[in-house]
């Protein structure tokens, strides 16, 4: 096994912490938060960001003892493509099925009643 520089090992160890702190932020709003769009935010957000710290400690870490490493870059792309996709979806179903709000939660829609499908 390779010895590191001790600024790659720096480096490489920063990533992966901010990433595992961000990581750690989503999974508690996750719990904490409390009604299901607010919850959404969460893991949408800093899960994605918490991988993608990890991800860039992965490809530095495997480039700089095996050289170039490009698996790494292709899970952060599918990554970051998929996670607003599968967020948006989630965000739409919660919308027509009116899932209720908790009072802190503003509504920004000027009418909330022409996204209902019930009938008056």
């Amino acid at each position: 096994m390779t010895e590191l520089p001790v600024w790659a090992d720096w480096l490489i160890s920063f990533f992966i912490i901010l990433g595992a702190s961000f990581a750690f932020i989503g999974s508690l709003g996750l719990l904490r938060l409390p009604d299901f769009m607010a919850r959404l935010h969460a893991p949408t957000k800093n899960t994605t960001l918490g991988v993608g710290g990890v991800i860039i400690g992965s490809m530095l870490y495997f480039s700089l003892t095996d050289g170039l490493s490009f698996h790494e870059l292709l899970i952060a792309i599918f990554l970051f493509l998929t996670a607003p996709i599968s967020a948006h979806l989630l965000a739409k179903a919660g919308l027509h099925l009116e899932l209720e709000l908790s009072k802190n939660t503003r509504d920004f829609r000027t009418k909330p009643e022409q996204y209902s499908d019930k009938d008056d």
